[in-house]
């Protein structure tokens, strides 16, 4: 690990850049830009002291997304590929900490895509006056998406294949339990405290589980995860989840767990912030997807 210091107006790194790290804040302030000094500048938002950025490039090996900037003085730790299983031996608790930064970016998306899909839904029967209205949050996602149209392109086979892979996550030290086909591991609407990984079987996600309205949103397989935002902000579930084969096998992963894991299964843990980093990039490639038709349906 090393610590750089950068001046105010210093850029870090720029959107399109290979990277092979990832950095921690540890004084001053960052601005995330898209369209940096170019026509559509937007900056996204402000990052400081203790925050990650950058942490994708390293998870998935993907180009940087954004222009980062000195927005002060500021320090930072820089953290490469390399790096990072050591890092996460001298500081167990960062693992717990990029996965919560993980959570709350995907939370924070997954409003903006509520809020897209919305406003498509109330431009369809609004009148003039109501358009108006909505004027101020229509162009706060349109100026993102007019400055991020490029991460609309679809992913290479190479690229999902890697996304996609399973891989043995050998023998846990953590608890695991075999289910019979259609339990019921938990509900939508409850609260949740653990997350799970899929060990042998398959899950199927579904949302009103039980009800006339019943929808699978997808199946799990071995070597894939799934609810973690309950472990790691303790909200509602957001759908219910099922066994779809007798002696399906879960293995239950709480926060206090993570360090023993990490120490007897480090590549599970690598396995498990993928699979965060990789929700992430296709909740915003949906998200991008939603303001392109919000574009479409919006006149000013």
């Amino acid at each position: 690990m090393n610590e750089k210091k950068f001046g105010k107006g210093e850029v870090i790194f720029r959107e399109g850049d290979s990277g092979d790290s990832f950095f921690q804040i540890t004084e001053g302030n960052v601005g995330i830009y898209a369209n940096y000094q170019q026509e559509g500048q937007q900056k996204l938002t402000e990052l400081g002291a203790g925050k990650y950025f950058g942490e994708m490039a390293v998870i998935e090996t993907w180009p940087r997304s954004t222009t980062v900037v000195a927005e002060d003085d500021t320090s930072v730790i820089e953290i490469t590929e390399d790096e990072l299983n050591n890092y996460f031996k001298e500081h167990p608790d960062k693992i717990y900490a990029l996965m919560k930064h993980l959570g709350s970016r995907i939370r924070a998306l997954s409003d903006d895509y509520s809020e897209v899909n919305s406003l498509i839904n109330e431009l369809a029967d609004a009148d003039e006056t109501k358009r108006y209205s909505l004027k101020n949050k229509i162009k706060k996602h349109l100026g993102f998406y007019k400055s991020s149209e490029k991460n609309l392109a679809k992913p290479s086979a190479e690229e999902l294949r890697k996304a996609h892979a399973t891989e043995d996550f050998g023998t846990s030290v953590l608890k695991v339990e075999s289910y019979n086909k259609n339990t019921v591991i938990f509900k939508q609407g409850e609260k949740g405290d653990c997350m799970y990984a899929v060990h042998g079987g398959s899950v199927g996600i579904y949302s009103d589980y039980g009800t006339p309205n019943e929808k699978k949103l997808t199946e799990l397989m071995s070597g894939t995860f799934f609810g973690e935002m309950g472990m790691i902000d303790h909200e509602v579930r957001s759908a219910t989840a099922v066994t779809e084969e007798d002696c399906t096998i879960v293995e239950i992963i709480r926060e206090n767990d993570l360090e023993a894991l990490f120490e007897s299964n480090p590549i599970e843990v690598d396995m498990l912030l993928r699979h965060m980093s990789h929700r992430l990039r296709l909740l915003t490639r949906d998200y991008i997807s939603a303001c392109k038709l919000l574009d479409s349906n919006w006149k000013e």
